[in-house]
């Protein structure tokens, strides 16, 4: 029986300097906005921290990030398999931090479907979302933003902009996981400008199911990365 996906991503608020998004260091990131998409519905529910006057905050309270976290058990119990890209290494990782519901977000992360790590398991390397939509003919990201750069754009007011392109983002996933699940295949556009593919003859697999895949050789690669960078945080006391 196909799943029924619901795609999730969130926007961190805290901005990071350099290029590389190397975040870790400066965790706590803090969350502007996050969007839920099923994929029966038109548009994407979105959600964000809200002043008392209702205008949006800086970043979501703790218990308004339980209740993100509550609206995904939900969407679990009611028959939807959640779906990101990245979400084991990111979303989920900062989403427990956040909302202090450590063990909840460790069990939606471990049996949902991340694509990006399905495709790091099968091939050893990540692939970036964008690369996938221009490989499948998807519309991508709006041009000239970026993860990176949302955080600066939520705090500078530009609300709207972030909460655009975190709609986008869940979009693009949902139509990037449904179209190859129906190709039976993943396609990325490479570094070359040449269109490469994995195969998906079993489908998207859940991470519990990804981490069962035998480790790729990686000995070609200068730094591989390793697959705990991805689940570490799972194994806080």
């Amino acid at each position: 029986m196909a799943r029924k996906y619901v795609a999730f991503d969130i926007e961190t608020a805290k901005d990071v300097p350099g290029t590389d998004f190397n975040w870790r260091p400066h965790r706590p990131l803090g969350i502007a906005c996050a969007a839920v998409l099923p994929c029966d519905a038109r548009e994407p529910m979105i959600w964000h921290g809200k002043n008392a006057d209702g205008t949006p905050a800086s970043h979501m309270s703790p218990e308004e990030a339980r209740g993100l976290v509550t609206h995904l058990v939900t969407m679990v119990s009611g028959g939807y398999t959640v779906l990101t890209w990245n979400g084991l290494g990111f979303d989920f990782d900062i989403l427990s931090e956040e909302s202090s519901a450590f063990e909840q977000c460790k069990d939606l992360a471990t049996n949902h479907v991340d694509m990006m790590f399905h495709v790091f398991c099968d091939r050893g390397f990540p692939v970036a979302l964008d690369k996938a939509a221009q490989a499948l003919g998807i519309q991508g990201k709006p041009a000239g933003m970026s993860g990176i750069l949302a955080p600066r754009l939520w705090a500078q007011g530009r609300h709207q902009e972030v909460l655009d392109y975190v709609a986008q983002d869940v979009r693009m996933s949902l139509e990037v996981a449904l179209t190859c699940q129906q190709k039976r295949r993943f396609q990325w556009l490479t570094r070359k400008g040449s269109i490469s593919s994995m195969d998906l003859s079993r489908g998207w697999l859940a991470v519990k199911d990804a981490l069962r895949l035998p480790e790729p050789d990686t000995s070609w690669m200068d730094s591989p990365i390793p697959r705990r960078q991805f689940t570490q945080w799972m194994l806080r006391p």
